[in-house]
């Protein structure tokens, strides 16, 4: 689905990517783990399309996205769920959920009834402003603003920041569901070790704007891999 291959990343002088690879694949969980700074945020930004590479590829579906923007990665079904969620604050939770409509044909532009099955707060609040939400509550209406774009591939970068225990595990649930019941591609950006280990099917960990390891999920109870992710 999702094919990265020796992905170099600048900013100016700075380089943030060193020649990473990995790959996401449909109805698959894949995490991208690693201490703050090393180049995970860098990494999914540039595969939704909001960085330039320096160099590598980044194909999906087989297919090259060279320079496209953004909007045509979302067309194409790569809907992206950010660090901090950045919802609108002052529009309702309808109009929220109604911004994932900007990628889809005028026939598509409804909001999913699976978007309330999993996060039946958002239909009880549906006329409230989004900033009168709850952390947690902000970032299930940030996963089903993505989910109404009828995503193949589920980019997210770590939704369980700042979020309740509670409201991290009805997050769990419904992207286990995701995987489970719609077969789309999940690629989770994720801090919380925890989380990762009981949801991924394959890890990939960073440090300083490389892969230094990756392996399926069950190498996070080996000592030296979980070595990577020490301070």
């Amino acid at each position: 689905m999702l094919t990265v291959t020796d992905a170099t990343l600048h900013y100016g002088a700075a380089q943030a990517l060193r020649g990473v690879s990995l790959e996401a694949k449909p109805g698959r969980i894949t995490c991208v783990l690693g201490r703050n700074g090393v180049g995970k945020t860098s990494l999914l930004r540039a595969i939704v399309g909001h960085h330039r590479l320096t160099s590598g590829e980044i194909a999906f579906e087989g297919k090259a996205l060279g320079r496209s923007a953004a909007y045509d990665r979302a067309r194409s079904g790569i809907a992206f769920v950010p660090q901090g969620r950045e919802i609108f604050p002052l529009l309702s939770v309808r109009e929220n959920l109604e911004t994932g409509f900007a990628p889809l044909r005028r026939a598509e532009r409804s909001i999913p009834e699976h978007v309330f099955e999993l996060f039946p707060v958002l239909n009880d609040m549906l006329s409230r402003r989004g900033g009168d939400l709850s952390g947690g509550q902000q970032q299930q209406l940030a996963i089903g603003r993505a989910l109404v774009m009828r995503p193949k591939l589920l980019v997210l970068d770590e939704p369980t920041e700042g979020i309740q225990p509670s409201i991290i595990k009805d997050i769990g649930r419904a992207i286990r569901f995701l995987r489970d019941s719609t077969g789309i591609g999940i690629l989770l950006v994720e801090q919380y070790l925890d989380f990762c280990r009981e949801l991924a099917d394959e890890v990939n960990i960073m440090d300083r704007g490389r892969i230094v390891h990756a392996g399926p999920a069950a190498d996070l109870d080996r000592p030296e891999v979980r070595g990577h992710l020490t301070v």
